[in-house]
């Protein structure tokens, strides 16, 4: 048995000798993936908006096209993760280099795109 001194959880049984336990860091995750998910869908309808508002011109809309796209790879990588957290909740798996490298790659591209419109 535990005694005042030892840590809860060190007695033989419990959550240290089952395993990690995650608390509510997978919600953490999934929240902050849902909050940056909002703030790429704000941007990307800002750059949107600034390059189509004084009318339509080719560049405007290539750049309101691009910025779109680029917003749907991030909400792709995002929606998996999420799930992914979801599912998995004791132990999720580790983001793939490639999903890393596409939300960077997105997230870049959206600023870029973002910051030629205006």
């Amino acid at each position: 048995m535990s005694g005042p001194s030892e840590p809860p959880g060190d007695g033989g049984g419990g959550a240290a000798a089952t395993g990690r336990d995650p608390g509510l860091q997978p919600e953490r995750t999934r929240l902050a993936w849902r909050r940056t998910t909002l703030s790429c869908t704000v941007a990307a309808i800002l750059a949107a908006r600034a390059a189509l508002h004084g009318g339509t011109d080719t560049l405007g809309v290539l750049g309101a096209a691009l910025c779109f796209l680029a917003w749907l790879g991030f909400l792709a990588v995002a929606h998996r993760r999420i799930r992914d957290l979801a599912l998995h909740e004791a132990g999720p798996p580790a983001m793939t280099r490639r999903a890393a490298v596409v939300a960077v790659a997105c997230s870049v591209a959206l600023a870029a795109f973002a910051a030629l419109v205006v």
